[in-house]
């Protein structure tokens, strides 16, 4: 079996030498250079990386991906596309190649797609970006995604358990590029549900509240969303745009919502736990804190926050319990958010504050 990577990238030579070590397993490596100035592609040349230099005017994610793909030999059987800023933990050739099976096209790993400040992981979910060399095409100009468009139906979808890939974000690239091709991409295909969501929400990083609850809205009322996970997500940006504009109660019921449209997601409980701590409402802090805790197994999409699988759903608990005087069951919750945060010098503080009091100090 025959396995290569490609890529696309513009300055990122102090990634290149880390990258290039973790794709090692590969037959082959394949980069499309969109005009760096700082020596990416001589220095990817002189480790063995095949490399094109190509300027992509006007720029577009999908018409670059499409260009790299099109590096790679025709005889490869798998491809996997990855960023110059991650890195394939060892031993993933060998696990992927394991799980691709005769009628398999396409291929499902986890993805580490931001650290903590500690280093521990943050925003985790499974990508999908390992797939064979025939049938596939990149589409949309931003958050592209992979299109079958080969002959007959798609082939299946493994999930190789135990491939890591770990982003390590360049935070000095500005993502200002995203807004203008988020709006071409939406005026290029109205229709599709999932630009429209990355549109909304890109309005509202952007601070542009009004702008974001017309397009969020708009996404939920398009007949194709149905997925209730990203539903549920335009819903909660909606939340945050009428609490940023100053009316509580709306944002209060686009929670509500929220949580009726995916209970199966720990994230809209604790929006709606973090609503009411803000009101200082102790009881449903504790009450939606203890339904998003009842949830264990983290989802596998994009649609999970780090947040609401690390320490401040134990954290709010404790809180909640706290002001409504339950010492002992705020001792239990507050020790458990030290477990998951063993650093974070205000829940040591809560932890020692709430020993006392159940000892009725």
């Amino acid at each position: 079996m025959k396995v290569c990577v490609y890529a696309i990238c513009k300055n990122e030579s102090k990634f290149v030498e880390r990258w290039v070590e973790s794709m090692r397993e590969a037959d082959g490596v394949y980069v499309l250079d969109t005009g760096s100035t700082d020596g990416t592609p001589e220095l990817l040349a002189s480790l063995g990386v095949n490399v094109h230099v190509e300027e992509i005017q006007p720029w577009r994610f999908d018409r670059a991906r499409n260009r790299s793909l099109d590096l790679v030999p025709d005889d490869a059987d798998i491809c996997i596309c990855t960023d110059l800023d991650e890195v394939l933990h060892p031993g993933w050739r060998a696990l992927l190649e394991a799980a691709w099976k005769p009628g398999t096209t396409r291929a499902s790993y986890r993805y580490t797609w931001n650290f903590n400040p500690d280093g521990s992981e943050g925003c985790v979910f499974w990508t999908e970006k390992a797939h064979s060399r025939h049938g596939y095409h990149w589409t949309h100009p931003v958050h592209e995604i992979l299109d079958w468009i080969g002959p007959g139906e798609e082939g299946n979808m493994v999930y190789v358990e135990g491939m890591q890939l770990d982003h390590h974000a360049d935070n000095s690239k500005p993502r200002s590029q995203y807004l203008p091709l988020l709006e071409l991409s939406v005026l290029e295909s109205p229709e599709d549900d999932r630009n429209m969501h990355y549109l909304g929400r890109e309005y509202y990083f952007h601070s542009r509240w009004k702008e974001a609850i017309i397009t969020l809205k708009h996404h939920l009322s398009l007949p194709s969303a149905t997925w209730a996970d990203e539903r549920c997500a335009s819903m909660r940006y909606i939340s945050r745009c009428y609490a940023a504009l100053g009316d509580k109660d709306e944002a209060r019921r686009w929670l509500y919502r929220a949580v009726a449209e995916a209970p199966h997601l720990r994230e809209p409980y604790i929006e709606l736990a973090e609503h009411f701590y803000n009101e200082e409402n102790w009881n449903g802090v504790v009450l939606f804190c203890q339904e998003a805790l009842q949830l264990r197994s983290r989802p596998r999409t994009y649609i999970t926050e780090a947040a609401s699988w690390g320490s401040l759903p134990w954290d709010l608990l404790s809180l909640g319990l706290f002001y409504t005087e339950r010492y002992s069951e705020a001792l239990q919750a507050a020790q458990e958010a030290a477990k998951l945060s063993p650093t974070d010098e205000r829940i040591a503080k809560n932890v020692r504050i709430m020993e006392n009091m159940a000892k009725g100090l």
